[in-house]
Parts: structure tokens; C-alpha cells; sequence
């Protein structure tokens, strides 16, 4: 998800893209203080929502807003503007939502639940993880390509840990079942990191894993995944559920029974 945030006032416009990141930690987010480099961004740069301040020096909200239908006519734009008098001027340009100043968690979550445009997220989102049926990983709506099959399910199982850290025992019993876990299971094991790390580098998106010494986990906040999202009780998700769960992976069936618990 690309959101866009201006604001000519520096405080305000930290504390709104501050906020903006505490709600949807897996979203890019680009501030602007002037209209003009905002616009030449946006032209550009395709994005979902803009939060935007309505009283800017030099060229208003309402100018900026109506310049930015012009390049996509469905932007999800949320006013953020301290003076009540803009409303009807606004909401003339039918937006997404209205936030009074000072900004706070509540609203931004709001909005963000009830955007006019919903955002595809398997499209947008930074990286988005396709749990159902089977499994895959997407990068701005492409899926990220491994150079080994075991790579896809390494991250995969860090994935269904859910943000649980693992050792590299555990990996080995998991990914290669009851084998014994030898040098070799070990070595192939490390090939498997480096060629994960090197995947999602490419993809600018290697921040989505923690490493410490023997421990590894997947960071939930970083990325958008169905079945998170199905736990959370989003309907969207607990709709497209239908009883499939990585269904490459005989390891995964013991997460269906905890996601038939959940509906």
C-alpha cells in the first residue's frame, strides 16, 4: 500500500505520518511538505490514499486534491485540516474521509477501514503473503522467485509461525520431515538463507525477517497476510477462506484445525 502525506507544518507532518505508520506498519509512505513535489510524485508514482492538509501556503488542499483525480480518478483522498469551514468544499470532491487535527490513532484507523476505494492488497501492499489454497509471496503484486523450491517453503513456515522465533533444529525437522538432521541438511539449510536474503534484497524488502544468533522469525507487522488478516476478524478474509491452507505443505494441516477455531 503507497500512501502519500503533506502537511507545510513539519510537527504536524510528523506526527500524521507517525501515526499513518503505527496503523499500517507495512505500508510506504512518503511525506511532502510543498504541493508542487507532492504532484510531480503522485503523477509519476501511483498511490492508494493521500492524507492531505487542506490550509498550505501557496496552493490549497482543494487545488491539490482536485489535481490529483485528474492523474487517478479513484485516490482515496482523506482531508486533515484544523478548520471545520473546509467541510462542505470537500466533501464536494466526494473523498475518502475528513480528519480533524490533531491527529490520532483512532482516526487514522478509521478512514483507513472504511476507504470509498478499498486498496487490493495482493497489488499493493509492500509485500503481501497468499496463505489460502496455495502458498505464495508477492512483492507489489509480484511474486517474489527463489532459486531453490525449499526457499519459497522456509519463508512459508516462518510465515505460519506468525512472528514465533525459530532455530535452525526445528527448520531441519520440519522442512526435511524425519531425515536426520546432518551436516549436509544443515549446509543446504544455509543456501536456503542466503538465497531468501538475496531474493528479498533484490525485492527491497529484506527487512521482513529477524535474525539472531540460531533464531529467525518472520516480523507479522511488516507484511500483509490473509490468514493474519482472517484472524483478526477481517470479513473480507474470513470470507475467501474455504478450507485450504498452504496446501503444498503437509506440515501446514496443523494450523487448519486453529483457523476452524477462529471462524
Amino acid at each position: 500500500m503507497r500512501i502519500l502525506a503533506i502537511d507545510d507544518s513539519e510537527q504536524a507532518l510528523k506526527l500524521l505520518t507517525d501515526t499513518i505508520a503505527e496503523v499500517i506498519p507495512s505500508a510506504e509512505i512518503f511525506s511532502f511538505n510543498k504541493p508542487s513535489e507532492l504532484l510531480i510524485f503522485a503523477k509519476n508514482n501511483p498511490c492508494d490514499i493521500v492524507f492531505l492538509d487542506i490550509k498550505m501556503w501557496g496552493m490549497n488542499g482543494i487545488a491539490v486534491a482536485k489535481e490529483l483525480k485528474d492523474y487517478n480518478a479513484k485516490i482515496n483522498i482523506i482531508f486533515v485540516t484544523a478548520y471545520t469551514e473546509y467541510a462542505m468544499e470537500a466533501l464536494g470532491l466526494h473523498p475518502s474521509g475528513y480528519i480533524l487535527k490533531a491527529v490520532t490513532k483512532e482516526a487514522v484507523e478509521r478512514e483507513i477501514e472504511n476507504l470509498r476505494y478499498p486498496v487490493d492488497l495482493r497489488n499493493n501492499a509492500r509485500v503481501y503473503a497468499q496463505t489460502f489454497g496455495n502458498f505464495e509471496i508477492y512483492s507489489h503484486g509480484t511474486p517474489i522467485k527463489f532459486t531453490y523450491s525449499k526457499t519459497k517453503e522456509l519463508v512459508a513456515y516462518l510465515i505460519d509461525r506468525n512472528g514465533a522465533s525459530v532455530n535452525t533444529g526445528e527448520l531441519c525437522a520440519v522442512l526435511w520431515e524425519d531425515k536426520q538432521d546432518t551436516e549436509n541438511i544443515k549446509s543446504y539449510l544455509r543456501k536456503l538463507f542466503s538465497d531468501l536474503t538475496k531474493a528479498l534484497k533484490e525485492n527491497g524488502v529484506d527487512d521482513i525477517i529477524l535474525k539472531r544468533r540460531n533464531s529467525f522469525a518472520i516480523i507479522p507487522e511488516k507484511i500483509v497476510c490473509d490468514s493474519y488478516e482472517f484472524i483478526k476478524g477481517n470479513t473480507k478474509y474470513v470470507n475467501a477462506y474455504a478450507g485450504q491452507y498452504m496446501a503444498q505443505y503437509s506440515w501446514a494441516e496443523m494450523t487448519i484445525g486453529k483457523l476452524r477455531k477462529a471462524e
